[in-house]
């Protein structure tokens, strides 16, 4: 059974004005659907039920082109997303996000992470659109 999914969108700027651009979380809720708002320390996941309140934790390596979130929920748990941005010559950039399936039993698990792969290619398409306006 498939519990993660990669995807890549090819964005025509710099590596770092989209490693700048997506390594601020302010800008999540810009490009993505599951972000109400964000910021260095906490944010608004939006759910089915509404919005929830959450700590959220960027962490950012320019050197390596990794932006990460660690997310802390309510009830304690912990999710993360991981991604990459790789420098595709002087002025083009290839953005790479690692979706994992989302925490959800076992027998939904295939449905939800096929859900969740669409949503996210939306989301890459907005992020490019985003930067290459």
């Amino acid at each position: 059974m498939k519990t993660h999914d990669v995807q890549s969108v090819a964005i025509a700027r710099p590596h770092e004005a989209v490693f700048d651009y997506v390594a601020d979380p302010k800008n999540l809720p810009k490009w993505t659907n599951a972000f109400k708002r964000a910021d260095r320390e906490t944010a608004e996941l939006v759910t089915p039920n509404g919005a929830v309140p959450i700590r959220l934790e960027t962490i950012a390596h320019s050197d390596q082109g990794t932006v990460d979130w660690k997310m802390t929920f309510p009830d304690g748990s912990v999710g993360a997303a991981y991604s990459r941005i790789t420098p595709d010559g002087m002025d083009a950039s290839i953005y790479s996000f690692v979706l994992m399936a989302p925490p959800v039993p076992l027998e939904a698990l295939e449905g939800a992470l096929a859900e969740q792969m669409g949503i996210l290619a939306g989301e890459l398409a907005e992020l490019k659109a985003h930067l290459e306006a």
